[in-house]
């Protein structure tokens, strides 16, 4: 039985992408930031007899270095991802997002991985400048956040290119479904909707376009880049297709059948230079050479989603959480 370490694959996408492979029958390490409570997040050990789980810091070299030992393949999605958190502390994006992905890198090149994936995000591209958006548009830091992830993708593409390390750069544009984080746009406008106690939903900028991805699909685009022969590559995932925040909020009100007003609130603004307009995906290059493409239609998948969040509202608080 192959085995295969997932890295941050307690999370939201990580613990979909987890199970997605164990029912491919691969034998799933995941590694996780440690926590006093021994949490596993989403996953339960107990459900799968093949998924093994290992608490640490990806920040930590040598723990690094001992979970790639004996795996044949490596995902690599750990990272800070909340944007508005990375204009509060920086430097622990830089220590995460790059530190730990160097980590990752010198531990595969040391140990002779024949296959890792480094997950990237959409928002190194900045706003578009001209969409669809391909691998070849240029890349522009408009936060700490992306700032750290654009330095992660050159640093993997400089371990493929100084030292042949089999890797691959997944680029996946905005992602969504259950178990999503509340600090997520659609599992928040959800939430605050379905909250009888929330008179008016909070939100922040209305006018940014994004390309969502519902998760189901993106594992699938992970195990075609796993199983490819394109190291050295970038590839980025998403619908071609994107809509505005308050598309989105309309949207999730009419599937909802709740409509509330909206209180735009400036702490949930990002800063003008720092915020992202418009991003919509360019998908041909993944299709043509791996023959991905989304399947799963956006109000099928925020009908999947918002059935989980009915569900488990209990897990949402009305805070903002940066």
């Amino acid at each position: 039985m192959k085995k295969i370490l997932i890295t941050g694959g307690c999370g939201f996408i990580g613990s979909n992408l987890a199970e997605y492979f164990l029912k491919k029958r691969y034998k799933v390490i995941v590694l996780d930031k440690y926590n006093f409570e021994n949490s596993w997040g989403w996953l339960d050990k107990k459900k799968h007899k093949n998924l093994e789980i290992k608490l640490g810091d990806i920040r930590d070299y040598d723990f690094v270095n001992k979970c790639t030992l004996g795996v044949n393949s490596v995902i690599h999605l750990a990272a800070l991802i909340g944007i508005p958190f990375s204009y509060v502390s920086p430097l622990a994006y830089i220590q995460t997002n790059i530190i730990g992905t160097y980590n990752i890198l010198e531990s595969c090149n040391v140990n002779k991985i024949k296959n890792l994936i480094v997950t990237s995000t959409s928002e190194v591209y900045g706003s578009s400048k001209y969409e669809p958006m391909d691998e070849k548009h240029p890349t522009f830091s408009q936060s700490p956040y992306a700032a750290t992830k654009k330095s992660a993708d050159e640093l993997a593409l400089s371990f493929f290119n100084s030292y042949d390390l089999p890797v691959k750069i997944i680029r996946p544009f905005n992602t969504y479904g259950p178990r999503q984080s509340p600090r997520a746009i659609i599992p928040n406008i959800a939430y605050q909707l379905l909250n009888k106690k929330i008179k008016k939903v909070k939100i922040g900028n209305l006018s940014p376009k994004r390309d969502y991805t519902y998760v189901g699909d993106l594992c699938e685009a992970f195990y075609k880049i796993h199983n490819s022969k394109k190291f050295g590559e970038i590839f980025n995932t998403g619908t071609n297709e994107n809509i505005t925040i308050l598309e989105l909020y309309n949207k999730i009100a009419k599937l909802l059948k709740i409509k509330k007003p909206l209180n735009v609130q400036r702490e949930r603004k990002r800063k003008k230079k720092s915020e992202v307009n418009s991003l919509k995906c360019d998908n041909k290059k993944i299709y043509l050479h791996l023959k991905w493409k989304p399947k799963t239609k956006f109000n099928t998948g925020l009908k999947k989603t918002i059935k989980w969040i009915k569900n488990n509202q209990s897990i949402y608080k009305d805070i903002y959480n940066i």
